[in-house]
């Protein structure tokens, strides 16, 4: 064997390790860019859905809960806001009532109005007066007395079964003499006073011309005859506390 020939053994070596993986083999396996990227690919997916199942996932549970908890709440405070509307309403409609109460109650006679009833009627009925006249017939109010000493309960049904134990009344006698115009004048001016007031037992019939004075003196009157209307005028109170208490049924004594 000649040396050349062992110089091949060299040349024979380089070519038996140039036959092995630069990449690295566990198990038999070389773990070429390929597996390793794969491999890598597997571990990154095991651990994103690691944390969605560990950290994601509770968090996602927790933001539902707060989030119906929030609605919740969020209910409650809109019923609630609701409920203020409600009362705000029930205390404007309570206010609107008790005016319109004072309103009614203002239509009703009352203690005052009947002290100066009097005065105003027989103002109405001389109102008239001034612009006829000195022969013409004069309107006079020839009467005026209560029929009954103070008011008392309505408990008849005349003005309805709604009315009794409700209000009250006093009723007043009144007559006056005048023409059909002037009478038809005052009876519109009493519809227009202040307290609630009803005609009842109305009745007009000619009345006796006056001839002479009380000194024998002849009278010559011009115009229409004159009428002669009486009525009984109603003045329509609601009842006091102190009337109710008296009309509440009495509880029977103890034994």
């Amino acid at each position: 064997m000649t040396l050349s020939e062992d110089l091949n053994f060299a040349d024979q070596g380089e070519e038996f390790d140039s036959g092995a993986s630069p990449y690295p083999v566990i198990f038999g396996i070389s773990f070429t860019p390929q597996i390793i990227g794969a491999i890598a690919g597997v571990v990154g997916l095991a651990g994103a859905l690691f944390i969605v199942l560990n950290f994601v996932m509770p968090a996602w549970d927790t933001y539902q809960q707060q989030q119906a908890k929030s609605g919740e709440l969020q209910g409650q405070i809109d019923q609630k806001k609701a409920t203020l509307k409600q009362i705000d309403q029930v205390k404007k409609d309570l206010a609107d009532a008790k005016q319109q109460q004072i309103q009614v109650l203002g239509l009703f006679a009352n203690e005052k109005t009947l002290d100066t009833l009097l005065l105003d009627l027989n103002r109405l009925i001389e109102s008239g007066n001034a612009q006829v006249s000195p022969n013409a017939v004069k309107a006079k109010l020839q009467k005026f007395s209560p029929a009954t000493s103070k008011a008392e309960p309505i408990t008849d049904g005349s003005l309805g079964v709604a009315v009794n134990n409700k209000l009250k009344r006093i009723s007043i006698n009144v007559e006056f003499v005048g023409t059909y115009e002037q009478t038809q004048s005052i009876l519109r001016n009493i519809e227009r006073l202040q307290p609630l007031l009803i005609v009842r037992d109305y009745q007009s019939v000619l009345a006796p011309v006056q001839t002479t004075t009380q000194t024998g003196k002849a009278i010559l009157q011009v115009g229409p005859p004159p009428l002669t209307t009486s009525f009984q005028l109603q003045a329509l109170m609601p009842l006091t506390p102190e009337d109710l208490a008296a009309l509440a049924p009495k509880e029977p004594p103890k034994k």
